[in-house]
């Protein structure tokens, strides 16, 4: 998948985000490093008010709020919130703790450009109570994924996963920390490959090279 070509160098992410924006900072962390591929030129919300907003003004970026409750129906939502990533011309569209679900007219406009993180190893465990159903499933390995997104509920093809061991004195508290302490790393690294541009998709193989 190729770069902008006004910037060969540096991949563009908008990120999406739901909440506090530790992810977010993570990846604004790893693109002040020499040599990250990416850098962060946006982030948008489907809410007002949330840390990730001010994660982003900290780094004087480029900030929008698309709220559902703004619109008659869920496709308009969907377009608009096309609309204001499309203007920051991304080259990825990193979703961050963003808990929508976008729709076939978003994922159409970037196709094979949107990436996620999930706190489990799927196909096990999908939606929104993943660390909660790991638990209760009573598994001794969970972990983290990190995938491409498709219109199904976290069923796009894996870019990358990590295990995470279930230990005894879990609550989901605990364990969401654990998973999280690897979840951030992983996904920075995996959007860095993706954002190097030297990979591709065959089926539900992703293929990094």
């Amino acid at each position: 998948m190729p770069l902008s070509l006004d910037d060969p160098v540096r991949a563009r992410l908008v990120v999406l985000a739901s909440g506090a924006g530790s992810t977010l900072q993570a990846l604004l962390d790893a693109g002040r490093q020499p040599g990250y591929p990416a850098h962060v030129v946006a982030v948008g919300t489907d809410k007002p008010g949330v840390g990730a907003l001010d994660r982003a003004e900290t780094a004087g970026l480029a900030r929008f709020t698309v709220r559902p409750a703004d619109h008659a129906t869920r496709d308009g939502w969907d377009d608009e919130l096309a609309d204001q990533v499309e203007a920051h011309r991304p080259d990825l569209v990193v979703c961050a703790g963003f808990m929508r679900i976008l729709g076939r007219g978003f994922l159409s406009r970037f196709p094979s450009r949107v990436v996620n993180t999930h706190p489990a190893l799927l196909p096990a465990f999908p939606g929104a109570h993943a660390v909660r159903d790991a638990l209760a499933y009573g598994v001794k390995v969970t972990g983290v994924t990190v995938h491409l997104v498709d219109e199904g509920v976290d069923t796009g093809p894996v870019v990358a996963q990590a295990a995470v061991p279930v230990l005894e004195d879990d609550d989901e508290a605990r364990l969401q920390r654990r998973i999280q302490d690897v979840e951030r790393p992983l996904f920075v690294d995996a959007v860095g490959r993706l954002a190097r541009g030297d990979w591709a998709v065959h089926g539900r193989t992703v293929r990094l090279r």
